[in-house]
C-alpha cells in the first residue's frame, strides 16, 4: 500500500493539473457579468459542500463513497463543457467547489501545487463577488452633506 498510494496520488495530481488548465481558459474567456455570475454559483457551492459530511466527495454518488476521490470534478468538468453556458458556469462552480475542499487538508504534498493554483483561481472570483455601490445611496448622502 506504501506504494500504491503515492502512485495514486501522482495520479491524481496529473489529472486534476489537466482539469484545472481547461477550467482556468473556461473562466478567463468568460465576460465580465458571467464571471460575477460564476462568482456567485462557485461561493454557493463551497458552501453547500462544506455542509456535507465528507466535503471533498461532494457530487459523488453515495455508493461510490469508498473510491480513492470522488466524482464531482468529473462531472463538473464534463458540465463545463458543454456548450449550453448555464451548464458550463455551473459545471466550473461544482469542479471549483470539489477541487478546493479535495486539495485542502490532503495528507498529500503532490496536490498542494494544485491547491495553490484553486486558491488563486478562488480568489480572482472573490474580488469580483464585492457589492456595487448603490448609485441611488451614495448621490442621497453626496446631497446629504451639501
Amino acid at each position: 500500500m506504501r506504494l500504491l498510494s503515492p502512485a495514486i496520488a501522482f495520479f491524481r495530481a496529473h489529472q486534476l493539473t489537466r482539469q484545472l488548465r481547461e477550467i482556468e481558459r473556461c473562466v478567463r474567456a468568460l465576460p465580465q457579468r458571467s464571471r460575477t455570475q460564476l462568482s456567485v454559483l462557485t461561493l454557493r457551492e463551497i458552501g453547500q459542500a462544506a455542509r456535507s459530511e465528507f466535503p471533498h466527495l461532494y457530487g459523488t454518488a453515495p455508493e461510490a463513497r469508498y473510491l480513492p476521490w470522488g466524482q464531482g470534478t468529473a462531472a463538473g468538468y464534463e458540465r463545463a463543457r458543454s456548450d449550453n453556458p448555464e451548464v458550463a458556469l455551473r459545471g466550473v462552480a461544482l469542479w471549483l467547489a470539489v477541487a478546493y475542499h479535495e486539495t485542502k487538508h490532503s495528507p498529500q504534498d503532490r496536490l498542494l501545487p494544485q491547491h495553490r493554483q484553486v486558491l488563486q483561481l478562488l480568489t480572482e472570483l472573490k474580488r469580483l463577488h464585492r457589492p456595487t455601490v448603490d448609485p441611488v445611496k451614495s448621490w442621497m448622502s453626496a446631497s446629504a452633506s451639501a
